[in-house]
């Protein structure tokens, strides 16, 4: 029973996946709904910052080394791996793929995450704010060019997608930000942290399942069983991307002096992709969700068992 609600997240993900494969033809109108997924996207984004103390974070680091490296892990070297792998895929997987490698890092797992592995989570915390503030800038640059995508149609353009980004991500943040400033609503959030995670996690749903929904109104006659040959192959990529880039923090922080706690940080807050950034690109290009999503469930099961074998490790 405890690890069934350890793990409710992923059941309902599977669960929702699911359903919006199966009955795709009668959620399809609301799939479709734009309007619906912007909304989505943006209040699932502000209930996650909210309960982010910033200020708290930007206190307790005095020393901007160990989260400028791990940026430079979620930004650079997730990209380049993702695209070394990305070319044994269709089309619609690779750039399904490099949107995922291009999104920013977690706004809530990472530190989650780095806590129970005993690490800075100040550090993790300033590598989520961080890259979800440079996204909308960053992160079009990277799909459009590890993607070869056309960038003088309206939908790909530059410009297009970082206002998209920048109105989505960017925004909800400031002004959740913005609102913890209030000493009442501070202390308001900091205790409702599980409700709000509870409600941007149902919102993350209803993005999966719209992106289940277009994924099956793309596949036709062909069905789940054109997907079934190429996903062990995509996992497999994911999951060496992420663990090659963890595994390259902890080097190079290593390298660079650090102590543990900075190290495991770094690791986790540079490999870590959010779910909901990833998803809405996905979508917005019409390319494959699943990468996204396996990179994200790929990130929760491993991460836990990385976190307590750090942690285990640092005991003895």
């Amino acid at each position: 029973m405890s690890r069934l609600k350890r793990q409710w997240f992923i059941i309902c993900l599977v669960s929702v996946l699911a359903v919006g494969w199966v009955w795709h033809e009668a959620l399809r109108g609301l799939a479709e709904l734009t309007a619906l997924r912007y909304a989505v996207v943006a209040t699932v984004l502000f209930l996650m910052a909210l309960p982010l103390d910033s200020q708290a974070m930007w206190r307790r680091v005095r020393r901007p080394l160990a989260p400028l490296v791990g940026c430079g892990l979620n930004f650079v070297i997730v990209p380049l791996l993702a695209w070394s792998v990305a070319g044994f895929f269709d089309r619609e997987m690779s750039v399904g793929l490099m949107i995922a490698a291009a999104a920013p890092c977690t706004l809530a797992s990472a530190s989650v995450w780095t806590r129970r592995a005993g690490g800075d989570d100040s550090i993790s915390m300033m590598i989520t704010i961080l890259t979800n503030m440079a996204c909308f800038v960053v992160t079009p640059v990277l799909v459009l060019l590890t993607t070869g995508l056309e960038s003088n149609t309206e939908s790909l353009s530059f410009d297009r997608l970082a206002i998209k980004l920048g109105l989505l991500v960017v925004c909800p943040m400031l002004v959740a930000q913005l609102l913890r400033r209030h000493h009442a609503v501070a202390i308001w959030t900091t205790n409702k942290k599980k409700i709000l995670g509870m409600f941007a996690q149902f919102g993350l749903l209803v993005m999966v399942m719209m992106g289940a929904v277009r994924a099956a109104t793309f596949a036709g006659q062909g069905g789940i069983s054109q997907y079934l040959g190429v996903l062990p192959g995509l996992f497999a990529a994911v999951l060496a991307v992420h663990l090659l880039t963890f595994f390259a923090g902890l080097t190079t922080t290593k390298w660079l002096g650090m102590p543990d706690q900075d190290r495991i940080a770094v690791a986790i807050g540079g490999s870590q992709k959010t779910l909901m950034v990833g998803l809405h690109l996905s979508i917005e290009l019409g390319v494959s969700v699943f990468p996204m999503i396996l990179y994200h469930v790929t990130q929760l099961v491993v991460d836990t068992w990385l976190a307590d074998w750090w942690r285990e490790r640092m005991k003895r």
